[in-house]
C-alpha cells in the first residue's frame, strides 16, 4: 500500500511528497515521541499544574477587570498611543501631581490643570491629556476653550462618598431636586456658562462608581437628589465623543439649556436592573443638538428629551428644539429606548429620530406627559426604527402623574400633535402601538407609513388607541386601530374613521 503512494509530477498530488516518509517512518518514531512526552509530563507535572491554574486565575481576573473595574494587580496595561494635539497648548494630568493608582484622590490636580487652561482662552485654549491609569477624583469643573482627552486605558473614577460631592440649587426649570426638595448633588464633571468645550479620547472611560449611590437611594439613606455623571449648563459649542460613560449615580449625560451640542461615538453603560434613574443622555431645554453613532445600555431611558417640570418649566420657557438622533443601538429593560418627557413643560419640537435599533427593552419609543405639564410636543419624526424583543413598541402616555409639589396647575394641558412614524419594523413585540390620549390631552395628526412588526401575542387589540386622530398610509401590520383614517400609497382616502375617541387600551398584556 505504501509503495503505491509514490510522488508524481502532478501538482495536484503535492501532499504525497511529505505523506510518504511520514507513513514509512511512523512505526519507528511514534514510540520515541510518546516516550519523550511522557517523561516530560512526569518530570514537570507540578510545574504544569501551577501554570494551568495561573492561566485561568489570570483570565478570570482579566475578565472581572473588563466588566467591573477589577483589582489593580490584574488591570491591563495599554501600549503607548499618540494623543492628537487639538489645542495650541497641551498638558498632561501628571504634570499637576496626579497619580493614577485608583487610590490617590486627584481632585486638586484636576483643578490646577483647569486653572492653567482657563488662562489660555485668548490663545485658543488648552488640552488636558489623561493618560492610562485609574484617576480617582471628587467632582470638578471644566472651563471654556478646553479639551479633556482620555487616552486608551484612562479611567476617571468618581469618588463614591457623597460628602465630597458639592450641593447645588435645584434646576430653575424644576424648582425641586427631582428626588428631594431643596439642593441637589452636583455632577462628577461639571460646567456652567462655557463656550467651546470638547470631551473626547481614544475611548477612555468616565466611571461614576454608582453602585454605592444606587444602594443608598433604594434604602432611602440620601437626603438630596443624586448628581449626574457629566452635566454642562448654559453653554454652547460642545462636543462629546469617543469615550465611555458608565455607572453614573443618576442621569449619565445631562446637557442643560445648551446650544450647538454634538454627541457622537459614545458608549454609555449601567446595569439594566437595580441602577435607578441612570438615563443615558438627557437633552434638557437644549437647541440645535446632534446625537449619533452611540451604543447605550442603561437602567432607565436610553435618551430622554426634557424641558422642565410643571409650573417651573412653564415659567422658565426654554424648549428643546432642533434635535437629531440617529444611528444608535439602545437597550432599556426598565423604561424606554428613546423618550420625550415626562418633564416637557417648556415644549419639545422639531425632533428627528432615525436609524435606531432598540433591543431587549421594555418600551422602544415613548412620549409621556400629564395634566399640569403644559407645554407641547410637536413636529416629531420617527423614521427607520427596528424593534427586537420589545414589550411595547410605540407609546404615547398622557397620565404620567408625577409632580414636584402641589402648586402645579391641573388645567395646564400639554399639546401633542404632528407626530409621524415611517418605516417601523421588527420582531418579538408584544404590543406594537399604544397611544393613550385623553379627553383633555388628545393626540392629533399622527401618521403611520410603512410599518411591519412581528408580534408575539395574537390577541385582537394589539394596536391600541384612545383619543387619537391621524392616518395610516399604505400597508401597516398589525392592523391599525379604528381611530385612524386609511389611505393608499398614492394618498387617496380609503376609509374615514368614525370616531377618534374609541379606546382600545388593554394593559393586561
Amino acid at each position: 500500500m505504501v509503495e503505491t503512494l509514490t510522488p508524481t509530477s502532478s501538482s495536484s498530488c503535492w501532499w504525497r511528497r511529505w505523506w510518504v516518509p511520514v507513513i514509512h517512518n511512523h512505526n519507528h518514531n511514534h514510540r520515541r515521541w510518546i516516550s519523550t512526552i511522557t517523561n516530560f509530563l512526569s518530570t514537570h507535572k507540578t510545574f504544569l499544574i501551577a501554570l494551568w491554574f495561573a492561566f485561568f486565575f489570570t483570565l478570570f481576573y482579566w475578565q472581572r477587570d473588563a466588566a467591573t473595574g477589577g483589582l489593580l494587580l490584574f488591570r491591563r496595561t495599554f501600549p503607548s498611543r499618540s494623543i492628537p494635539k487639538l489645542r495650541p497648548v497641551a498638558f498632561n494630568l501628571t504634570d499637576f501631581g496626579a497619580v493614577g493608582d485608583g487610590v490617590t484622590v486627584n481632585t486638586a490636580a484636576f483643578e490646577r490643570a483647569v486653572r492653567a487652561i482657563s488662562r489660555l482662552g485668548k490663545k485658543g485654549g488648552g488640552q488636558l491629556d489623561v493618560p492610562p491609569g485609574y484617576w480617582l477624583t471628587a467632582p470638578f469643573n471644566l472651563t471654556s476653550h478646553m479639551t479633556l482627552f482620555l487616552a486608551e486605558g484612562a479611567v476617571i473614577l468618581g469618588i463614591n462618598d457623597e460628602k465630597y460631592w458639592p450641593l447645588m440649587p435645584p434646576l430653575p426649570s424644576y424648582g425641586y431636586g427631582r428626588e428631594h426638595p431643596g439642593p441637589r448633588y452636583g455632577s462628577l464633571i461639571h460646567g456652567q456658562n462655557l463656550k467651546d468645550v470638547v470631551i473626547t479620547g481614544h475611548n477612555g472611560t468616565i466611571n461614576g462608581q454608582g453602585q454605592t449611590w444606587w444602594t443608598k437611594y433604594r434604602q432611602k439613606l440620601l437626603n438630596h437628589t443624586r448628581g449626574p455623571l457629566v452635566q454642562i449648563m448654559w453653554s454652547r459649542d460642545i462636543l462629546i465623543s469617543n469615550i465611555t460613560l458608565r455607572d453614573s449615580p443618576f442621569w449619565t449625560l445631562h446637557p442643560y439649556d445648551c446650544k450647538n451640542v454634538t454627541i457622537r461615538n459614545l458608549t454609555i453603560l449601567a446595569p439594566i436592573f437595580e441602577a435607578p434613574n441612570t438615563d443615558g443622555i438627557d437633552p434638557d431645554s437644549c437647541e440645535d443638538m446632534v446625537i449619533e453613532d452611540c451604543y447605550i445600555s442603561v437602567g432607565d431611558d436610553g435618551i430622554a428629551i426634557k424641558s422642565g417640570w410643571d409650573q417651573y418649566g412653564i415659567a422658565y420657557r426654554r424648549p428643546s428644539v432642533n434635535i437629531l438622533i440617529r444611528n444608535l443601538v439602545i437597550r432599556s429593560m426598565v423604561s424606554a429606548g428613546i423618550s420625550i418627557g415626562s418633564e416637557m413643560s417648556g415644549g419639545v419640537s422639531n425632533v428627528t429620530v432615525e436609524n435606531v435599533l432598540i433591543w431587549n427593552s421594555r418600551r422602544a419609543v415613548r412620549i409621556k406627559t400629564a395634566p399640569g405639564r403644559g407645554g407641547y410636543v410637536r413636529n416629531i419624526i420617527y423614521r427607520n426604527l427596528t424593534f427586537d424583543n420589545v414589550r411595547v413598541g410605540i407609546v404615547i402616555k398622557t397620565d404620567y402623574n408625577e409632580h414636584p409639589d402641589a402648586a402645579f396647575d391641573p388645567k395646564a394641558f400639554p399639546i401633542l400633535k404632528d407626530i409621524s412614524y415611517t418605516s417601523i419594523h421588527g420582531e418579538g413585540v408584544r404590543v406594537p402601538v399604544r397611544i393613550q390620549g385623553s379627553e383633555e390631552i388628545p393626540v392629533r395628526n399622527v401618521t403611520f407609513w410603512d410599518m411591519s412588526v412581528g408580534i408575539t401575542y395574537k390577541k385582537k387589540h394589539i394596536f391600541q388607541c384612545a383619543f387619537v386622530e391621524g392616518r395610516v398610509i399604505g400597508t401597516v401590520f398589525p392592523a391599525p386601530c379604528e381611530n385612524l383614517d386609511l389611505y393608499d400609497e398614492q394618498g387617496h382616502l380609503i376609509k374615514k374613521s368614525t370616531s377618534q375617541n374609541v379606546s382600545d387600551i388593554d394593559y393586561d398584556f
